[in-house]
């Protein structure tokens, strides 16, 4: 359990937290949300003790081992994969690798022989020798392969770091476990097994996550940080989210009300302040007037950007065509005869754990790459917008973020364009701001209104909610489901998919080629359904194909 009292925390005039008392029990998972900038990640570095508050007190029961999903990804670089799990729990790799010391002398003496004894009783009773066995467990459920267990940190790439890290944190059934962005990183499948994990977890658990999904799966409250106060909800984040909006415009309603009312007042001290048979009422009224705070009331600081796709030109029947499209990169085949039809009217997510395939596919038909084999065609009536999943090279300039867009705006006019960039959160001095220097966050934002400004009838979108607050990316989910035209998206937010989608293609480990030469079928390397992203992952013939497929990737690779 931790308990917070009092806590306050400024940087300069700015105050961060104001007097909060929290309490956070075993057996629950709190979700902590606010806008960018509210002071989740601070939080969560205060309850670790990292950050030290300016006042008050973070106190932990007695004993309690707490555990944090480390960020720096390059921290273990000299430690092998298993050993860096295990790390999670001090305690326990200090026994284990005195023990091992020991038993390494070359001179073992009668005193060795006494301490080797404790510390056998020691690992014994801290669950030494299940410890590789439960950190393989881990790192298999959060998608690292078992033969890169072995593997030195500094010989895996970072996304598998990443995994490595979550795998540190869950790692000994730590007692409190602090986690800031577990989903990052992570595909589809790794996050549902960390719901799983984490809904039978029986500790206390405190996590920042932008993944709406994640959070009504696993959240039993919700922590909502707002002007500089902590709020406590019973439930989820969609249960936060309702109780939100009716309490946001119960306040509204009291400040329109208060409002009148000052009005009222303002009124009748005006018309009879020099009126000596009501001057008393006209000073009672204005006492009441100065007692009347019209500022205290404050809805919510949170800031939604306006996200809404426009096209120039409704589509046509004929949108884009593939045949037998082929490409491979390094060596490694990513997509093998692929063919598709896109149809008017399609939203389609393409979901799989083959994501190199993924944006392989979206690089070619947006001409950043050529394909080795077949071909696409698009339609007379379309024209398209891409997001790209690496986007840096648009940002290596020093324009300002206002010149940057004019670049791709039909109206050069600044005001029009500054008018813009407002709807996207950039007012004022954010506009001038050179891009070489923006947060992943701002990048997005910027690369979205590019796309706003093109007037597409098709949207290609690689991983767009990465790097967004959860302010955003709503506003991007309902601006993606109001858009008229065509939609192919890569996302690994199980509620962005499943509102925006009806259409579900996965791409499957491209193995076609060795299917036919062990004197199997070949596969198409694909599936295809119409259907919502629930439904599919529900589907007892997608299931079978799947493990079909994965598990002969396997065998074939093994």
């Amino acid at each position: 359990m931790i308990t917070v009292t009092d806590l306050t925390l400024g940087f300069g005039e700015r105050v961060l937290f104001r007097d909060v008392n929290l309490k956070f029990t075993p057996g629950n998972c709190y979700g902590i949300i606010g806008a960018n900038g509210a002071g989740k990640s601070t939080f969560l570095r205060i309850l670790s003790g990292e950050t030290e508050q300016d006042r008050g007190e973070v106190s932990v029961g007695s004993g309690q081992r707490v555990a944090v999903l480390r960020q720096d990804h390059f921290a273990f670089e000299e430690y092998l994969v298993l050993d860096t799990v295990i790390m999670g729990y001090s305690r326990l790799y200090a026994v284990q690798k005195e023990r091992e010391a020991i038993y390494a002398k070359e001179d073992f003496s009668e005193e060795d022989g006494m301490k080797a004894s404790e510390l056998e009783a020691d690992f014994a009773d801290l669950g030494g020798w299940e410890a590789e066995a439960q950190a393989g467990r881990l790192l298999s459920g959060l998608g690292l392969d078992e033969e890169d267990h072995g593997k030195q940190m500094a010989d895996l790439d970072e996304s598998q770091k990443v995994r490595v890290l979550l795998a540190q944190a869950l790692f000994g059934n730590p007692d409190i476990l602090l986690l800031d962005e577990p989903t990052n990183g992570l595909d589809l499948e790794s996050i549902s097994w960390l719901e799983d994990f984490l809904i039978d977890f029986p500790n206390t658990v405190i996590v920042v996550s932008h993944d709406r999904h994640f959070l009504n799966a696993v959240c039993t409250q919700i922590c909502d940080i707002d002007y500089g106060r902590i709020t406590s909800y019973s439930g989820n984040y969609d249960f936060w989210y309702q109780m939100s909006q009716m309490l946001q415009r119960q306040a509204r309603d009291q400040q329109k009300k208060n409002e009148d009312k000052a009005r009222e007042l303002r009124e009748f001290i005006q018309r009879f302040a020099s009126n000596a048979s009501k001057s008393r009422q006209a000073t009672s009224r204005k006492k009441v007037l100065e007692k009347l705070d019209l500022d205290n009331i404050r809805v919510t600081g949170r800031k939604f950007p306006y996200v809404g796709f426009k096209p120039d030109r409704e589509i046509g029947n004929n949108v884009l065509r593939l045949e037998k499209t082929g490409f491979s990169f390094e060596g490694t085949r990513l997509l093998n005869d692929f063919s598709l039809v896109v149809n008017r009217g399609d939203k389609i997510a393409f979901v799989g754990m083959e994501h190199a395939s993924k944006s392989a596919l979206f690089d070619i038909i947006t001409g950043v790459k050529k394909q080795d084999t077949g071909d696409y065609y698009w339609g007379q009536t379309t024209a398209f917008s891409y997001f790209p999943r690496e986007n840096s090279s648009f940002f290596e300039s020093k324009l300002s973020i206002t010149d940057w867009l004019r670049q791709y705006s039909p109206d050069q006019d600044e005001t029009y364009v500054r008018s813009f960039l407002g709807r996207m959160l950039f007012s004022g001095d954010e506009a001038l701001k050179p891009v070489n220097v923006l947060s992943g966050g701002e990048r997005v934002r910027c690369m979205l209104a590019r796309m706003m400004l093109s007037g597409a009838n098709v949207l290609v979108l690689d991983e767009p909610t990465n790097h967004l607050d959860l302010e955003a990316i709503t506003a991007l989910n309902e601006g993606l489901i109001a858009f008229p035209g065509v939609i192919l998206f890569n996302s690994h937010d199980h509620e962005f998919i499943n509102s925006i989608a009806g259409r579900v293609i996965e791409i499957l480990p491209q193995n076609a080629e060795m299917r036919a030469a062990d004197g199997r079928a070949a596969s198409p390397g694909y599936i295809d359904r119409m259907m919502p992203f629930d439904d599919y992952l529900r589907d007892e013939a997608v299931k079978a194909q799947r493990a079909e497929a994965y598990h002969h990737a396997e065998r074939l690779r093994i």
